[in-house]
């Protein structure tokens, strides 16, 4: 066998670049109208203008707390209304991981970090940075989102191999009236994830609640696809879905068998919901929001950089609150986005359906009646590998798709390995590129499947089980 680098073939690039890796919003779904018309209405009133540009309450900009805490209750649509206390305005959805973290973790204490597996890559390094980086566990999705039983079962290995170790209480974190330690994390994007595209069924949000509570885990959920969504058929009749298809992960925690406030409980819950605006407004704009119990939000508001600088993102905290309160952000995701990344997708997967299923390709969830987020997943047909596939497209076809490996769990890949899979993004690209873009990696595929039975003799089925014999 050959080094990788012998399956790629000189290329002068004479094809323009079509890069189906970054996971950005095309620029042309920017809402900058909004933002110039809000921060103009903004900082040309002085009730609204010096307290966005001095130092913000620790919970960030009430206007949009109250703000966001209303359109959450349209969309989620929970037994009761959000009261704006459950919410702490954040930088985002990466800054307020790392503050999660840093709030309610110890690197020695907390056993684990579960990582439902594929994940976000870019979230790594944060586990990383507060001390995790040999604690990353990788727990596999299966048809619905999370193999449960699996989770289950090593965390409580983990649980029983701390208690054999003498680690019960917290060795690096004093204790702090508005905040607690955790036992264990368990991170995940349980509606159209990235990078897989799944959601997370509603059985298995409701096990994963119960599992987080017997065993002390703290459930970091990023939220941040939930608004972008659209029926699965290509040929819907009606592209507008005003309203969650699932109940969020901290609204079961809310209420599943008493709340997270029952009696007993000690108040802040096993869940926080991670949203950001980057999505669906801007990621320039650095702003998101935790959702919590009203312990948990306020813990996140005392982070120490929060405590000295005031929450983040205080200026275009109150643009956006502004474009909420006018109603132009909610009519804009609804009469806009959604229509939009819909018509993508339909291209998009009209195209794989027609160049690459036939190939062998498959998708995951492929029955399910509403999709959405900025991602597709596919897994090859063995022995093809994504990274070989990756390199032939960009040296030959000037196209960049991302290889399922860059998605899995550093230090922990033996149940959740992604070799002969690839993750496409369909919102950065313009919609005619994006049709192109899957016709150039058919072509790649084909010719490394016609390499590979050429030399085997065989031919490539779809993969289904492990053990088959791999050429790249």
């Amino acid at each position: 066998m050959g080094a990788i680098s012998d399956a790629i073939s000189p290329s002068t690039k004479p094809k323009r670049l079509i890069n189906l890796l970054r996971g950005w919003p095309n620029t042309s779904l920017l809402p900058t109208h909004l933002i110039d018309r809000a921060s103009h209405k903004v900082l040309t009133n002085k009730g609204t203008a010096y307290p966005g540009m001095l130092y913000g309450a620790d919970p960030g900009d009430p206007r949009l707390r109250k703000s966001l805490a209303a359109w959450l209750g349209e969309f989620y649509k929970p037994p009761d209304p959000i009261p704006e206390e459950r919410i702490t305005i954040t930088g985002g959805a990466s800054q307020n991981l790392a503050c999660l973290l840093q709030v309610f973790t110890d690197p020695v204490f907390t056993r684990n970090v579960w990582i439902i597996s594929p994940s976000y890559f870019l979230a790594f390094r944060i586990f990383d940075d507060s001390g995790f980086h040999h604690k990353l566990r990788a727990v596999p999705e299966d048809d619905e989102g999370i193999d449960i039983e699996f989770l289950k079962r090593n965390i409580k290995e983990s649980e029983d191999k701390a208690k054999s170790d003498g680690n019960d209480s917290p060795h690096l974190k004093p204790k702090r009236p508005w905040g607690k330690i955790f036992r264990h994390v368990i991170y995940a994007v349980p509606t159209f994830s990235n990078p897989s595209s799944k959601t997370m069924t509603l059985r298995r949000r409701e096990e994963l609640v119960r599992v987080a509570r017997e065993f002390d885990a703290l459930i970091i959920t990023d939220d941040v696809y939930d608004f972008l969504q659209w029926p699965a058929s290509l040929t819907p009749q009606d592209l507008f879905l005003g309203k969650t298809i699932l109940p969020r992960i901290v609204d079961i925690d809310r209420y599943l068998d008493g709340g997270a406030e029952r009696i007993g409980a000690d108040g802040f819950g096993n869940a926080a919901s991670n949203g950001s605006f980057s999505k669906i407004c801007g990621p320039g704009l650095r702003t998101g929001w935790i959702e919590g119990t009203k312990k948990m939000a306020h813990g996140v508001s005392q982070v120490g950089s929060s405590r000295s600088g005031g929450a983040p993102s205080q200026l275009t905290a109150t643009f956006v609150a502004e474009t909420l309160d006018n109603g132009d952000l909610q009519r804009f995701v609804f009469d806009v986005l959604q229509p939009a990344y819909c018509r993508r997708y339909q291209k998009i997967l009209a195209a794989i359906n027609r160049e690459l299923v036939p190939l062998g390709i498959r998708l995951p969830q492929a029955d399910r009646d509403v999709v959405g987020g900025y991602f597709i997943w596919l897994t090859l047909p063995k022995p093809v590998k994504g990274a070989v596939v990756a390199l032939r497209a960009e040296a030959t076809e000037n196209l960049i798709v991302a290889r399922g490996e860059l998605f899995e769990v550093p230090g922990d890949t033996e149940y959740a390995h992604f070799e002969h899979d690839l993750r496409l993004c369909f919102a950065w690209e313009e919609e005619e590129a994006l049709v192109e873009g899957i016709e150039r990696l058919a072509k790649v595929i084909r010719a490394l499947k016609d390499e590979l039975e050429g030399s085997s003799g065989q031919t490539m089925q779809p993969a289904t089980g492990e053990g088959e014999k791999d050429f790249w």
